[in-house]
C-alpha cells in the first residue's frame, strides 16, 4: 500500500518550520490574541486563529459549519483505534475528574490531571510520537482511592466483569510498564505485529497478515486497492478475517454520523464536482468499498475549483508498524487566496522539477499531471490530526492515483503562523546556531524558507517519481515510511539551493536556502534528540528519516570537511562549510532513496535506515536535553480548535455561522467526550 504521508504531522517543532520571520499580520488579527493556553508534561497547548472567516459567504460558512460537525463525529474511532482499552480508560478518567470532590491541591491530583491531559492530546495512553506507554506519576494506591469515590454506574464496567475485575484490569494497563507498552513496534527482529499495542490486529501474527493480504491482491482483479486500508484484522476460531469500517460494519455508530453531516454539506456544496466528492466518500462511509475510496479521491483531486475543502477518512498508516492500516483523521479548510500564488508557481513548474532531479532518468515520470498545490486556513482539525497537526499535506496515497490524475498539496497557513507567534522568543536557535551569521540569517529568513521546503516537499516531493511495474508500497515494510519521507524532503533539500527557486522569485536569495540547511542539520543531528527519552533510539518515521539524511551527509562528507563538528565552551555545534557540496550530497542520497522505492529494494532500505536513522549519539543526546532544560521549552505542541455557532433564520435556514476562540483546553476536551462519544467502550 502506498502511504504518501502527511509528511510534516511532526515536522512543525523539529525543523522549526515556522521560524521568526516576516509575516503580514491578517487584517482579522487582534493584537491581544493570546496563543498560548495551556503548559502540562512536555505539552503546550496553543490557538490558531481563522482570517477571513467573516469574508466567506454564507453558504461557504455553513458548509464549514457541517463538515466541521463531520470531523469531530469520528474522535472515538481513532481513540480506539490507537489501542482498545482506550475509550475504557478515557471514560474512567474523566469520571473521575468530574466527580471527585476531594482535595485538589495535592500534587497526587496534579498528577492525576496532567495524565488525563497527556491521553487527551495524544488519543490514548501511548505517547503520539515516540508510541510509548507514559507511565502515571501517581501511585496506584492513590488511583484505586479515587475510584472508590465513583460509582458502579458511572464507571464503564462491563457486562461480564466486577467492579473488583474492572479494577484490577484497568490499573494492570496503566501501571505494569510491560503491559501493551508500545503502540508501533518498528524492530524488524520482533513480530512487528503481535508485538504492537495498536487495535488493528487481534491475535495474528505478522505472517498471517502478511499472507492474508498477499492472496488478497492475488485474488483481486484491482491490484491498485489499498488492500487492508479500512479494517482490522482478527482471529475467529483459528481463521484470519477483516472487520471493516462502515455502516453496519466496525465503528458503525459514529461513521453514521460522519455520514449525516456530509450528507448535509452535500446540500451546499460549492459545485458539481464537490458534490460528487462528498457522494463518493457517502458510498465509501456506508459500503467499506476500496474501490470507492479511489472514486472519491480521483473527484477530490480533480476538484481544484472549490474554496472550501476538506479531508476526511482513513488515510495515514503510521499508526500501523506494516503500513497497511489507517487511522481516521479530518481537517476542514478554505483557500488562501494571496499566499496560494506561491505555491501555484511551483505546480506550474512541477514538469522541469521532475525533468532535472538527480535521479536515474528510468525513475522519473515523462510527464507529471494534475499538480496542484495552494495554501489553506485550517478552521478544524480531527482525529489524527487533533490537537498535533501537520503543516503540510499532500494526498492522495495512492501511487496510481497521482501518476494517472495527479494530487494536491497544500501548506496550512495559520497553524504555521501560529507556531511562529508561539516560539518567537524562544531562545533555542540562540543556543544552538553556531555563531551570529546563522542566528541573523535564521531571523531574515527562516519562516520563508521553511515554508517553501513544505511546499516543495509536499506539493513535488511526494509526487515525484515512479515505481516499477509490480512493485509495491508494502514491499518496503516498516521502513516505507522513512523512505518515503526522506525522498520528499531529499527532493526539497536539493532544489532549496537551485538558481530555479530565485529565477521563479520562490525565494528572494540563495541565502535563504542556507537557512533551512542550517535548521535541517541541527535538527537531524541534534535539536530533535530532545523529544525522546534519554537512552532509546530513534523509532518514529519522521525523526528516522531527518537523522537519516543528516548523518549520511555529515559522514560522507566528512573527507571534504562539508559539515564540521565543533565544540565551544563544552557545546557541541555543527556548522556547515560548503552549502553547495551539501547540496550535491543531498542530491546523491536522493538518487539511491528514489531507487530504493522505485525498485522495492527491502535490503537496501534496512541498511540505509538502520545505520543512518535509528541510533542515536548518547554523548550527543544528554548534551541536548541539558541545554533544552535550561531553555524550559516544550517538546511538542498540539492546538485548540475554533468553535463554531450557526445563526438560524425564521425558516430555520443558517443566515450566519459565528466564529469564537475558547480558551480552556480541559473544557474543550470534556466537551468533545460529551457531545462525540459515539461509540461503545469496546468495539
Amino acid at each position: 500500500m502506498n502511504k504518501l504521508i502527511l509528511a510534516t504531522t511532526f515536522m512543525a517543532l523539529s525543523l522549526v518550520a515556522c521560524k521568526q520571520g516576516e509575516k503580514k499580520q491578517s487584517t482579522e488579527e487582534n493584537s491581544d490574541f493570546v496563543w498560548q493556553i495551556d503548559r502540562f508534561a512536555d505539552l503546550e497547548i496553543l490557538r490558531y486563529q481563522v482570517p477571513e472567516f467573516d469574508k466567506l459567504s454564507v453558504k461557504q460558512k455553513t458548509l464549514v459549519y457541517y463538515l466541521n460537525q463531520a470531523a469531530l463525529c469520528g474522535r472515538d474511532i481513532l481513540f480506539d483505534q490507537n489501542y482498545r482499552h482506550n475509550l475504557c480508560i478515557r471514560k474512567t478518567l474523566e469520571t473521575i475528574y468530574t466527580h471527585y470532590k476531594g482535595d485538589k491541591s495535592s500534587e497526587s491530583w496534579k498528577n492525576f490531571e496532567t495524565y488525563l491531559k497527556r491521553i487527551w492530546f495524544s488519543n490514548g495512553i501511548h505517547h503520539h510520537y515516540s508510541t510509548d506507554k507514559f507511565q502515571p506519576e501517581f501511585s496506584e494506591g492513590y488511583f484505586k482511592q479515587l475510584l472508590a469515590d465513583i460509582s458502579d454506574k458511572d464507571l464503564p464496567i462491563q457486562k461480564n466483569e466486577t467492579r473488583a475485575v474492572f479494577i484490577d484490569k484497568i490499573t494492570t494497563i496503566l501501571f505494569d510498564p510491560e503491559v501493551d507498552s508500545k503502540r508501533v513496534n518498528l524492530n524488524p527482529e520482533s513480530d512487528i505485529i503481535a508485538s504492537s499495542a495498536n487495535n488493528y490486529y487481534e491475535d495474528v501474527s505478522q505472517e498471517e497478515a502478511d499472507e492474508f493480504y498477499h492472496n488478497q491482491y492475488e485474488k483481486s482483479k484491482n491490484k491498485n486497492l489499498s488492500f487492508g486500508l479500512n479494517s482490522k484484522l482478527i482471529k475467529e476460531k483459528g481463521v484470519v478475517k477483516e472487520q471493516v469500517y462502515k455502516i453496519g460494519g466496525l465503528y458503525s455508530a459514529a461513521i453514521e454520523k460522519i455520514v449525516y453531516w456530509l450528507q448535509k454539506a452535500q446540500t451546499v456544496a460549492e459545485n458539481e464536482k464537490q458534490k460528487e466528492t462528498i457522494e463518493h466518500l457517502i458510498e465509501y462511509y456506508k459500503t467499506g468499498d476500496l474501490e470507492q475510496f479511489d472514486k472519491y479521491n480521483i473527484a477530490w483531486v480533480e476538484d481544484t475549483a472549490s474554496k472550501v475543502d476538506f479531508v476526511n477518512g482513513f488515510i495515514e498508516v503510521y499508526g500501523d508498524a506494516a503500513g497497511r492500516k489507517a487511522s481516521w483523521e479530518s481537517i476542514v479548510n478554505f483557500r488562501d487566496e494571496d499566499a496560494t500564488k506561491r505555491t501555484t508557481i511551483i505546480s506550474d513548474n512541477a514538469q522541469w522539477f521532475e525533468d532535472h532531479s538527480p535521479i536515474d532518468s528510468k525513475y522519473k515520470k515523462e510527464k507529471t499531471k494534475g499538480v496542484s498545490a495552494k495554501v489553506i486556513t485550517i478552521a478544524m482539525l480531527g482525529g489524527d490530526c487533533y490537537p498535533a497537526t501537520p503543516i503540510g499535506i499532500n494526498l492522495p496515497n495512492s501511487a496510481w492515483i497521482r501518476k494517472m490524475y495527479g494530487s494536491k498539496s497544500v501548506t496550512l497557513e495559520n497553524i504555521c503562523y501560529a507556531y511562529d507567534k508561539a516560539t518567537i522568543n524562544s531562545g533555542a536557535l540562540n543556543e544552538f546556531a553556531y555563531n551570529q551569521q546563522e542566528i541573523d540569517r535564521s531571523r531574515k529568513y527562516g519562516y520563508i524558507s521553511s515554508n517553501l521546503h513544505t511546499d516543495l516537499h509536499e506539493c513535488l516531493g511526494h509526487g515525484s517519481g515512479i515505481t516499477m511495474p509490480n512493485v509495491k508500497d508494502d514491499d518496503l515494510k516498516n521502513y516505507y515510511s522513512t523512505i518515503e519521507e526522506a525522498r520528499a524532503d531529499l527532493f526539497a533539500l536539493y532544489y532549496m539551493m537551485s538558481s530555479k527557486v530565485t529565477d521563479l522569485k520562490l525565494l528572494p536569495t540563495l541565502e535563504a536556502a542556507k537557512a533551512e540547511y542550517d535548521s535541517y542539520i541541527r535538527n537531524g543531528l541534534m535539536t530533535q534528540l530532545k523529544r525522546i527519552e534519554l537512552g532509546k533510539n530513534l523509532e518514529e518515521a519522521h525523526m528516522r528519516n531527518r537523522q537519516l539524511i543528516a548523518k549520511w551527509v555529515y559522514e560522507k562528507g566528512k573527507p571534504s570537511n562539508v559539515i564540521q563538528k565543533i565544540t565551544r565552551d563544552s557545546k557541541t555545534y555543527f556548522v556547515i562549510n560548503d552549502y553547495k557540496k551539501l547540496r550535491t550530497l543531498f542530491g546523491a542520497l536522493l538518487k539511491e532513496i528514489q531507487r530504493i522505492k522505485s525498485e522495492g529494494d527491502y535490503t537496501a532500505a534496512r541498511n540505509l535506515v538502520e545505520n543512518y536513522g535509528v541510533i542515536v549519539d548518547r554523548k550527543i543526546h544528554e548534551e541536548v536535553i541539558e541545554r533544552y532544560i535550561k531553555l524550559n521549552l516544550p517538546s511538542y505542541r498540539g492546538f485548540l480548535n475554533p468553535e463554531y455557532t450557526p445563526v438560524y433564520g425564521k425558516d430555520s435556514t443558517i443566515i450566519d455561522v459565528k466564529i469564537t476562540y475558547p480558551n480552556s483546553y480541559v473544557e474543550q476536551m470534556l466537551k468533545y467526550s460529551k457531545q462525540y462519544s459515539l461509540l461503545p467502550t469496546y468495539n
